[in-house]
């Protein structure tokens, strides 16, 4: 998931297209106009990449189905902000990964909404880590270790990325 914040609003979205890119902790992931996100991810140029536990599936699928618009997923979804060090945007305290970052270069935003972002600080909570990591395989399934978790029926913003 990725957290963001105007100073006045904090939103959190569901993130399934992210990667490493290369040591020095630079990260890739694509967000683009069509996420509420997006302006605010552009503004202020940092975010939170919260990564979950298997555990939160559900949540995590949930919460892509609705906008920060429209809705406070926080509360909405029962997560909770925490503080970052060095960025505005809020740390997710149920996952057991935050990595706080900042946007190091934006330049196939406008063509693929791809955005390269550098780590500023990594908080892991190993006691949150559960069975594992999800890993979304495109479709609404998910594979945990290796594992497949079909939540087909769940992604009912994304009708177009199921089977």
């Amino acid at each position: 998931m990725i957290s963001t914040s105007d100073g006045r609003h904090d939103n959190l979205m569901t993130n399934g297209f992210n990667m490493p890119v290369q040591h020095g902790g630079l990260i890739g992931f694509v967000l683009g106009p069509w996420n509420y996100s997006f302006d605010t991810l552009r503004d202020t140029r940092e975010c939170v990449i919260a990564i979950p536990a298997v555990e939160l599936a559900e949540q995590v699928v949930d919460v892509g189905n609705v906008s920060g618009a429209d809705v406070d997923k926080w509360e909405r979804f029962g997560l909770t902000p925490l503080a970052s060090a060095s960025v505005a945007a809020p740390l997710v305290a149920e996952c057991f990964a935050n990595i706080e970052c900042r946007v190091v270069d934006d330049r196939l935003v406008d063509d693929y909404g791809l955005w390269i972002v550098q780590a500023q600080h990594v908080w892991v909570d190993d006691s949150k880590r559960g069975t594992g990591e999800i890993h979304h395989r495109g479709d609404g399934t998910f594979s945990e270790n290796g594992e497949a978790i079909d939540l087909r029926e769940r992604m009912t913003k994304w009708p177009s990325l199921i089977d």
